[in-house]
């Protein structure tokens, strides 16, 4: 998706240079529709040019300043060597992350979605989350909650949340659910305890996931994950929940798995 008007003085954009002259560089916006600018000669680099092609190349991507805009004129002035290199790195990625999430709604609505609903869709996620990317990555980590002030209708809600789940890859998220552990036998406690150790892992849960086990209340407890993706949390909480109620069903008691708490206090 390419943004509509202008950008801003400061602002740091993605181009690739279309043409070069001995006066400076002209660069095709990627990010706004049928932009480009140009960057004089003066500001591509720190120090005497002798010649604009040592220091760029037609078809080659570049992060540039935004100087100034004159909207009358359809000029843009930009700056290629006021960026320095930590700037340029995630300005990069940020750009890459858009194209990812462009290509993400794409995959939520289908190929064939029409450019009308494609921009309104995505100007909903951008007025909520600014950027693609972080709707998408909101929408992994939080569900359909973190999407219900978004203008979107139920099903739309549905389908990102089911493709950023699919799709999106995020530091870690945290989800959490609750077993409910009762045994009926004397030595019950420790039939609770082995239950407990069991959805726990014996010590045999991967390095990458953090799983912890609490008391809420009798007879619940707290199961939660932490965990690289949402699918991976998803996995751990209910094989901890199922262990857990398999080792106290072995044992004679009853056990249950549900994802909000039942007891009033903790």
């Amino acid at each position: 998706m390419k943004y509509e008007g202008w950008p801003e003085e400061g602002e740091l954009v993605v181009g690739k240079v279309d043409e070069i002259e001995d006066f400076g560089v002209f660069i095709d916006l990627e990010e706004y529709e049928g932009k480009r600018g140009l960057s004089h000669v003066s500001e591509v680099a720190s120090g005497w040019i002798k010649n604009v092609r040592d220091h760029v190349n037609e078809g080659q991507t570049v992060v540039a300043k935004v100087l100034d805009v004159d909207e009358s004129s359809q000029q843009i002035d930009l700056s290629i060597k006021d960026v320095n290199d930590h700037q340029r790195s995630d300005k990069i990625q940020e750009w890459k992350n858009e194209q990812k999430a462009d290509k993400w709604l794409s995959l939520a609505f289908g190929e064939d979605m029409d450019d009308e609903t494609f921009r309104r869709v995505a100007n909903a996620l951008l007025a909520e989350f600014g950027s693609l990317y972080d709707g998408f990555e909101q929408a992994a980590i939080h569900g359909h909650e973190v999407l219900e002030s978004v203008d979107l209708n139920d099903e739309e809600r549905e389908r990102i949340v089911e493709t950023a789940r699919e799709n999106v890859s995020v530091p870690y998220v945290t989800v959490t659910g609750y077993v409910h552990l009762e045994s009926p036998n004397p030595d019950g406690v420790d039939d609770i305890r082995r239950a407990l150790e069991a959805a726990e892992g014996d010590g045999e849960i991967p390095d990458e996931i953090d799983l912890k086990v609490t008391y809420v209340g009798s007879p619940e407890y707290r199961i939660r994950v932490q965990a690289p993706n949402y699918k991976t949390a998803e996995d751990e909480l209910e094989a901890a929940a199922e262990r857990a109620i398999t080792s106290i069903d072995d044992a004679g008691g009853d056990g249950a798995f549900h994802r909000e708490r039942q007891t009033e206090n903790e």
